[in-house]
């Protein structure tokens, strides 16, 4: 277990932010994840990976680091075994079972309800690409521990039969260049009964790789989940 913060300039001070790994217990499964837990914490953030990535993202990272800077706690874990990612590395198969990948999803919000130090914090879901519908998904099974979702890039139509039972607020950010995920996000958008927003990154594509896209999403998805998981705007928002 690792302690650490930043020099200066962040929300949390140095010695504040603790950092393990955990096994977490999902639905069958023994999957590996990251958290990191500021003291103290104003929610827990669950990040949902998608599209054969995992919790070495160096994009959900990035975000996460802003999440916890603002008293955020993350947990970054896979929601594919080791086998299981062997599987989908030959024919992408499972990156695309959102039943299976919100079983996992929903597995990580339980365990986490058990975990002592993370039982009381409100829960809100970041996902990515296919994640993102798993994490939807999963918001539906579980409307009262988790309390908002962000979804980056993501494809909230691969969870349409789950849209209208969403009740948390929702936030879908999608790159202005990203045309085709736009068009399926304004649709999902129509279906979503729950409080919600559809924002477009100008010049952004897929994977927001353009100067200051990414900043934009970690500071949107941070604003988002520190309203409507601890109550409060940033200072950047207010």
């Amino acid at each position: 277990m690792a302690s650490k913060g930043e020099e200066s300039g962040g929300r949390v001070s140095r010695t504040t932010i603790r950092e393990h790994e955990v096994s977490v217990a999902s639905a069958g499964a023994e999957l590996a994840g990251l958290l990191t837990l500021p003291q103290p914490a104003q929610g827990l953030v669950l990040f949902a990976h998608g599209s054969g990535s995992s919790r070495f993202s160096h994009r959900n990272r990035s975000v996460a680091a802003v999440l916890v800077q603002a008293g955020l706690a993350t947990l970054l874990f896979d929601l594919l075994t080791a086998a299981e990612e062997r599987i989908d590395a030959v024919d992408r198969s499972l990156r695309f079972d959102i039943p299976l990948l919100s079983r996992r999803l929903v597995g990580a919000i339980d365990w986490a309800g058990r975990h002592e130090e993370l039982a009381t914090l409100p829960i809100g879901l970041f996902g990515a690409s296919t994640g993102a519908a798993a994490a939807l998904a999963a918001a539906a099974a579980r409307p009262e521990p988790v309390a908002a979702v962000v979804s980056r890039g993501g494809r909230p139509d691969l969870a349409h039969l789950a849209l209208s039972e969403v009740r948390c607020p929702t936030l879908l950010l999608v790159g202005g260049q990203d045309f085709e995920v736009l068009a399926l996000n304004r649709q999902a958008a129509q279906q979503l009964h729950a409080p919600h927003a559809l924002r477009v990154v100008p010049g952004a594509s897929h994977l927001f790789e353009e100067p200051g896209a990414l900043e934009q999403v970690a500071h949107e998805a941070r604003d988002w989940f520190l309203r409507h998981l601890a109550g409060e705007q940033s200072p950047a928002a207010s």
